[in-house]
């Protein structure tokens, strides 16, 4: 049986909400808009964004036998993405019953980023974005209720 290591000082994973919305970009395509994704730092590893499958269009992905097993976050599993006559293999890996530390990244999926692109497009939660908009824009009385943003072309 594998071995499950908890993750700890000697090896810290922490796993927090990203706040920006994030798309993923195959081949020219969004194939993920997300303003959910998380973003998973193992130790001294590169940053691994991760997203709900919900906001992924799966049609895209296509399940492969491959399979990987980390001590920390348990077996990965794999899709291959294909758009436009374009194979990237197990591009995508995803935990779908990961080590109870990693609970929070079940299912989840995540890019080899030679493969896609990620790309932030906006802030992932800002409720007070659209109020900040209103309070700038002409009431229908000539004026705003804050000073008009700067022009953002000449």
């Amino acid at each position: 049986m594998p071995e499950m290591k908890i993750p700890g000082p000697d090896h810290p994973i922490t796993v927090t909400a990203n706040p920006k919305r994030l798309q993923v970009l195959y081949q020219g395509h969004v194939i993920v808009d997300s303003a959910k994704a998380l973003t998973l730092q193992e130790s001294t590893y590169p940053a691994a964004i991760y997203f709900p499958r919900e906001d992924a269009e799966m049609s895209f992905f296509g399940r492969t036998d491959h399979q990987t097993h980390c001590p920390y976050k348990g077996d990965a599993s794999y899709f291959s993405l294909n758009m436009d006559g374009h194979l990237a293999e197990n591009a995508v890996w995803t935990y779908e019953e990961p080590y109870p530390a990693m609970e929070s990244i079940r299912g989840l999926l995540a890019f080899y980023p030679n493969q896609v692109e990620i790309v932030e497009v906006g802030d992932a939660a800002r409720p007070d974005a659209i109020r900040e908009a209103i309070l700038h824009t002409d009431d229908g009385a000539g004026q705003s209720q804050k000073e008009h943003w700067a022009p953002t072309v000449e």
